[in-house]
């Protein structure tokens, strides 16, 4: 007895597969639309045909001559790469073109209808915009829809070859109006939709700086879109034009921080550089130590003192105080200027409040540090006339070491008369009578005498607090003004 065969399936379920097959083919087509840009790969090239699979089930064709180069060679083959407009789309097939061609009226409706970009050259400028050869048909392109940017010299445009979208064809092709500008838009909203759909606040994107503007830079993330990265963005370090930072066709590296829309529905993306290379402060501590001298460069100045930069994005503060050992500084500006290239002292650096304190003079080095040795108590030294006071004259020794001759030696002495007559500036010969290395303080007699002064340590205050730029109620003020400046930056 033969087994009767059981059918998988009856005719009604057949007739649906074959339906379903049907509707997704269907499907697949209606995705693509005329004016469409696709990349596909080239299957075959027979007779004046070319088969492109562009990823649905019907293939496209577009005509051979669209592959031929100027040399009369194809320019592509089966396995390669190739982008093409879509012309029409129908259940039996999707026609392709590289750029509508022909020439005519005819041709350019067709171009309009399909939305097609046809080759076009500028051939010349008038009022309001641009004369453009498209098709074997002379067409106006608005100034506004040219889409390229240009100095105010519009000849510059005159005989370039672009690629136009047909806009408008009337009284038999008499008025034709393209624009090169809607070309790109409908680019930049096609790239702008791909891009979207992966990218999101918090990635890291690569690609080349664009443009440049006051206010920051344009990267480029895909042909014809752009991120911008806000100047207090581009870098840790201070920059106040974005040339400073970047220069067009860079190649950088920078993270998402928001993809918006502003009140005109047009897509912004907010990128940062210098985030995606990561917070300084987070191995500061690796790359700088306390008490070592490093190069750095004067950022800012304020009352108090100078911010000098150490790395990029990474500021020490030079109190006023740690200027300067040679100069009695009343200001900042009286040492440095903004820009200026300094070698300085790290005195302590606070990863916890992210503040490091430097200094100028510390690296200079002390000139007291051997001042014993310089100006031996008994040595004859000369010196120049810093200034008279009341209580005595000033000397200096030498770059920030002074000393002090009081008044009442000057008048017990033989020769007082003769510095009696001393003014600031004048050269003097004198012995060293005390040195106090601490205090910083040196007292001098005339050469071969010695004498005392109970008078010295009320000139010593005088002298110190005159020279002072933060001295009384002056420091509590300057504290306060570093205090808050701190707590800003």
């Amino acid at each position: 007895m033969t087994e009767e065969k059981i059918p998988t399936s009856t005719p009604e379920e057949g007739a649906e597969d074959f339906a379903a097959m049907l509707a997704a083919h269907d499907t697949a087509s209606s995705r693509l639309q005329s004016g469409q840009k696709v990349t596909g790969t080239v299957i075959a090239v027979t007779g004046d045909s070319v088969f492109v699979d562009v990823g649905i089930k019907v293939d496209g064709i577009m005509d051979r001559k669209d592959i031929i180069d100027a040399e009369g060679k194809e320019s592509v083959g089966p396995g390669d790469s190739i982008e093409a407009w879509v012309t029409g789309v129908s259940s039996q097939e999707i026609r392709l073109s590289r750029s509508m061609g022909g020439s005519g009226v005819a041709a350019l409706e067709d171009a309009r209808d399909a939305a097609v970009p046809v080759d076009g050259r500028v051939t010349a400028a008038c009022k309001g915009g641009y004369t453009v050869e498209v098709l074997g048909k002379s067409a106006f392109c608005p100034g506004s829809q040219i889409g390229v940017p240009t100095s105010e010299d519009a000849a510059e445009l005159v005989g370039r070859a672009l690629q136009f979208l047909v806009i408008r064809v009337e009284n038999h092709g008499r008025n034709v109006v393209v624009s090169h500008r809607a070309l790109i838009e409908r680019e930049r909203a096609e790239q702008l939709e791909t891009l979207l759909e992966s990218l999101k606040p918090g990635d890291t994107v690569e690609g080349k700086i664009s443009r440049l503007a006051p206010f920051g830079a344009f990267m480029e993330l895909a042909p014809s879109v752009e991120g911008m990265i806000h100047l207090s963005e581009l870098s840790w370090s201070r920059v106040n034009a974005p040339d400073e930072a970047v220069t067009l066709g860079d190649a950088v590296r920078a993270k998402v921080l928001s993809i918006s829309k502003d009140a005109k529905g047009r897509v912004r993306i907010s990128l940062s550089r210098k985030q995606a290379e990561g917070d300084p402060w987070q191995n500061v501590n690796e790359r700088l130590e306390a008490g070592t001298v490093v190069p750095g460069k004067v950022m800012r100045l304020a009352p108090f003192g100078a911010f000098v930069e150490l790395l990029p994005g990474i500021e020490g503060l030079v109190h006023i105080s740690e200027l300067s050992w040679t100069k009695r500084v009343a200001k900042p500006e009286d040492v440095l200027t903004v820009g200026d290239a300094v070698s300085v002292k790290i005195k302590e650096i606070n990863l916890e409040n992210r503040r490091i304190s430097l200094s100028l003079r510390d690296a200079e080095g002390d000139p007291w540090q051997d001042a014993a040795q310089r100006f031996a108590v008994g040595a004859t030294v000369s010196g120049t006339v810093e200034s008279r006071t009341p209580y005595g004259l000033f000397i200096t020794l030498a770059p920030g070491i002074t000393g002090l001759l009081p008044a009442g030696v000057i008048k017990n002495s033989k020769q007082g008369k003769q510095y009696s007559k001393l003014d600031k500036g004048d050269a003097v010969t004198l012995t060293v009578q005390n040195m106090d290395t601490t205090a910083r303080r040196i007292s001098l007699a005339p050469e071969g005498e010695q004498a005392a002064s109970p008078a010295e340590d009320k000139a010593w205050k005088q002298h110190a607090t005159a020279g002072s730029s933060t001295g009384g109620a002056g420091m509590n003020i300057m504290a306060q003004a570093l205090q808050k400046a701190l707590q800003n930056k």
